[in-house]
């Protein structure tokens, strides 16, 4: 069984999607969840599933190798990023080749990189009068957004779209495909 660590920092709705995806499976599970914000609604996720969590901040990421050591001792195999911000630094890359997985509220490469996330995905994608968007998930590397893709799907966009409708069209998206893709890639690249 790969034991799964979700990342997180704010309400955790695709943490709360997998949670119930793999509550199911029988090849992974949610063993950790970890969030960069405290006061963020998917601690409240993490207690309700009683799922253990570790709130952490900038300097424990980045200076310290407490989330590192943390993973290792809750023997995490695949570390899956859910609306997580920041970038990861080299030692957990290191830690985890080929297994830190990530979602983007767009087709990468248009539309990636640092700053480009949530509502300013969805209001550039309307501004360049863009016919299609979509989600992708993928590996990450030490760069915003590069990693291998592993999987894309589009939805249309219409001229009357805001950022809203188009977001709720891409978390449909997020909900439908994220657990299968990541349940898919650890059947076939990780046993």
């Amino acid at each position: 069984m790969k034991r799964l660590a979700l990342f997180a920092s704010g309400s955790g709705t695709n943490v709360e999607n997998l949670i119930h995806y793999f509550a199911k499976s029988n090849q992974a599970e949610v063993s950790l969840i970890l969030c960069n914000k405290p006061g963020a609604f998917v601690i409240q996720r993490a207690e309700n599933h009683k799922i253990p969590i570790l709130v952490f901040n900038r300097n424990q990421f980045y200076e310290s190798k407490e989330v590192l050591e943390t993973l290792i001792a809750y023997k995490i195999d695949v570390l899956i990023l859910a609306g997580f911000l920041w970038l990861v630094p080299n030692d957990i890359l290191q830690a985890f080749p080929q297994s830190i997985i990530n979602i983007h509220p767009a087709l990468l490469p248009k539309y990636g990189g640092k700053g480009m996330y949530g509502d300013k995905v969805h209001e550039a994608v309307i501004q360049n009068r863009e016919s299609e968007s979509g989600i992708t998930i993928h590996l990450i590397d030490e760069q915003y957004d590069q990693g291998d893709n592993l999987f894309q799907v589009t939805c249309q966009v219409f001229p009357n779209d805001t950022p809203q409708s188009l977001a709720e069209k891409i978390h449909a998206l997020e909900y439908a495909h994220y657990p299968r893709v990541i349940d898919e890639y650890i059947r076939e690249s990780l046993d």
